[in-house]
């Protein structure tokens, strides 16, 4: 088997693959880097510059096409993580917590009930700035 034949089979594997798996263009960079070299194999006939001009090819072209994968969201909170209250929250009022160490306006989820203050809760959503909580004694009841 000839060594352009070799690198269009790669470059093409490697291209099907990233339609399978999508890997954020990894796989779809080795490939187009692979179908490069292999329009250069008639030229560069050495394995060994080959496989550099393939490595080469590569890290470019998954620079290039990097700035298409879409941009990561930073996380959300997670469901029902832990908080304690540093103020009272009355019925139907925001007070504080201290939520991944960081002060964050709350209020409890459940409008009738009143946390007090230094009481572990529950984060259970955010609605823009402020988090959604429930007392842990209402979780165990």
């Amino acid at each position: 088997m000839s060594l352009t034949l070799l690198w269009v089979v790669i470059g093409v594997a490697l291209c099907l693959m990233e339609l399978l798996v999508p890997t954020a263009f990894l796989e779809s960079a080795l490939g187009v880097s692979a179908l490069a070299v292999a329009l250069l194999s008639g030229v560069v006939t050495q394995l060994n510059l080959q496989i550099g001009l393939w490595m080469i090819f590569s890290l470019l072209t998954f620079w290039l096409l990097h700035r298409f994968a879409p941009k990561r969201t930073p996380p959300t909170l997670l469901d029902a993580t832990e908080a304690r209250t540093l103020t009272a929250i009355g019925p139907g009022q925001t007070g504080r917590v201290i939520y991944e160490g960081n002060s964050w306006q709350a209020r409890c989820e459940d409008e009738g009930v009143a946390i007090a203050a230094d009481q572990l809760v529950f984060v259970v959503h955010r609605r823009g700035n402020t988090l959604i909580v429930l007392p842990q004694s209402i979780l165990r009841a």
